[in-house]
């Protein structure tokens, strides 16, 4: 792996590098909204320890793949001719478009919590580029946006919108990733969140999985934040406690609250250490199983439809849960694209042919491909106890809130999971763990049963790129495998461990061969 800082300026600076930022103490009048304003708004580079300023590198570099991608589809295409290109003159707009390109492909990156690069990358990315910033500036400011914009999804994580569904993650994560870039004072961050959350965005499942409204799910937030920072620049204020308050943000969207969870740990417990890089397109279900269906395509090489009398995909409760709402309105090449991208069988079926999954797999003449869905009615999901178990022993995406949680979160895992899902995770308390260590166990098993009789099975607890042991040593490799996959230009992936050092003019003509070629 290529280290984002190089050896002599690491050697230079790690020692003091992660030190603890200023902090002021906390008022007893303080709310979460504020004490998290404060220290976002005087966060800079040499508070923020080396590791997390990597993975924030490699977080920049697999959202340019995820938006040139989104690019390329035909419907990214009729989303750029209704709102321009993403490098325009108004950072504003272009931050929308950034957000909704990198989206609905389901190949954006997540954490603990949410789908954060969505904002906190494509805001930075469009502002910095406009503000003519620096490198560095820039990777500090996708810090900033994460930090803001996973702690306020995960006070509200335990709620009935998850995923790519709780969009008020960039909400966040845009007022954030503008106003570090603007390097704003605490007081607009505040105003600018708390009138960014008066009216948080609820999408309906049915437009999400039924129509190309999906398009829209990280657009339109991120949209409503551009002009709540408007707002607050001009002076109009919000209200310091739209967190917390009984007719307040977490009132309305989580069924257990944890306020606590905005500010805990600042400047310690790093959510940027849980990213999870995607390395497949579409939803939480199918990273492990194509994984692992690749590994099965390597052993047996090509496969015909006829040769496999059933394929069984073992995982967790939250595989089986999105996998169960998508097949509702999967039906073949005709199928809309919000639902497929959460389809578990189309990507397994189409792995276990090809060897591999990609993008354009989600459009002609790939997705008309009679043999991808002959297959995939061969393909069947089981639940598997144990891992639906380590998925909630893991930090994302539901791990630590059940911790935070604690009693709490009973009520949520029985409507989740029925009693067998309390009686499984039994008590769980809150620790002080900080994230350095963070896992996401989204795993899968695959079995395939050939008509000649032979059985071949594979198993992978933690998909490739997601937040684990690998990826915390593999990050860069791995990112930048995915950026050259989408067509995009060595020169990007070859330089983003210098993405630190760029002065603003180098940043801009980096930004433009990543987007432009």
């Amino acid at each position: 792996m290529t280290a984002v800082l190089g050896e002599s300026v690491a050697r230079a600076l790690c020692d003091d590098w992660g030190s603890t930022a200023p902090r002021r103490p906390r008022r007893p009048t303080d709310t979460p909204l504020r004490e998290l304003s404060q220290w976002a708004a005087t966060l800079r580079p040499e508070h923020i320890p080396c590791r997390v300023l990597k993975l924030a590198a490699s977080q920049v570099l697999s959202q340019a793949a995820s938006i040139r991608a989104g690019l390329q589809h035909p419907l990214g295409r009729r989303l750029v001719a209704a709102f321009g290109h993403p490098m325009q003159r108004d950072p504003r707009t272009a931050a929308g478009v950034f957000a909704a390109l990198g989206s609905w492909l389901n190949l954006d990156d997540t954490a603990y919590a949410g789908h954060l690069s969505n904002s906190t990358v494509a805001v930075p990315l469009a502002f910095a580029y406009t503000r003519r910033l620096d490198g560095l500036s820039l990777l500090t400011a996708v810090v900033a946006a994460n930090e803001c914009a996973a702690r306020i999804t995960a006070s509200a994580t335990l709620g009935p919108l998850r995923g790519q569904s709780a969009v008020h993650t960039h909400l966040a994560g845009a007022v954030a990733g503008r106003l570090h870039c603007d390097r704003a004072p605490a007081a607009l961050w505040e105003n600018a969140f708390g009138l960014a959350f008066a009216m948080p965005n609820w999408p309906l499942m049915r437009a999400f999985l039924a129509s190309d409204a999906r398009l829209f799910n990280t657009f339109t937030p991120v949209r409503t934040a551009m002009d709540a920072c408007d707002a607050a620049y001009a002076g109009l204020r919000g209200a310091p406690d739209i967190v917390e308050h009984e007719d307040g943000f977490l009132a309305r969207f989580a069924t257990v609250p944890l306020p606590q969870a905005v500010a805990k740990g600042l400047g310690r417990r790093w959510h940027t250490d849980t990213l999870s890089f995607k390395m497949h397109p579409g939803g939480p279900g199918i990273d492990a199983a194509v994984d692992c269906a690749a590994e099965i395509h390597r052993e047996l090489g090509g496969l015909r439809p006829e040769d496999v009398a059933e394929v069984v995909v073992e995982a967790s409760l939250y595989t089986l849960f999105a996998g169960e709402r998508a097949a509702r309105y999967v039906n073949g090449p005709g199928s809309p694209l919000g639902a497929l991208v959460l389809d578990v069988p189309y990507p397994v079926a189409t792995t276990l042919l090809t060897g591999e999954f990609t993008v354009d797999d989600f459009s002609s003449p790939h997705l008309d491909d009679t043999a991808r869905w002959a297959l995939a009615r061969r393909v069947r999901l089981e639940h598997d106890t144990e891992m639906t178990r380590e998925l909630f022993l893991s930090d994302a995406p539901f791990g630590e809130a059940v911790r935070e949680a604690g009693e709490r979160a009973v009520p949520w895992l029985r409507g989740f999971g029925g009693d067998e899902l309390v009686d499984l995770l039994g008590p769980l308390s809150a620790d002080d763990r900080d994230f350095s260590r963070a896992a996401k166990a989204t795993g899968a098993r695959v079995t395939v049963r050939l008509t000649d009789g032979r059985t071949v099975s594979r198993t992978r607890l933690i998909p490739v790129g997601a937040a684990g042991p690998e990826t915390r040593v593999r990050h860069a490799d791995l990112v930048r495998e995915k950026f050259l996959s989408v067509g995009g230009p060595h020169e990007v992936s070859d330089s983003v461990d210098r993405l630190h050092r760029m002065r603003p003019a180098a940043l801009r003509r980096w930004i433009e061969a990543a987007f432009l070629d």
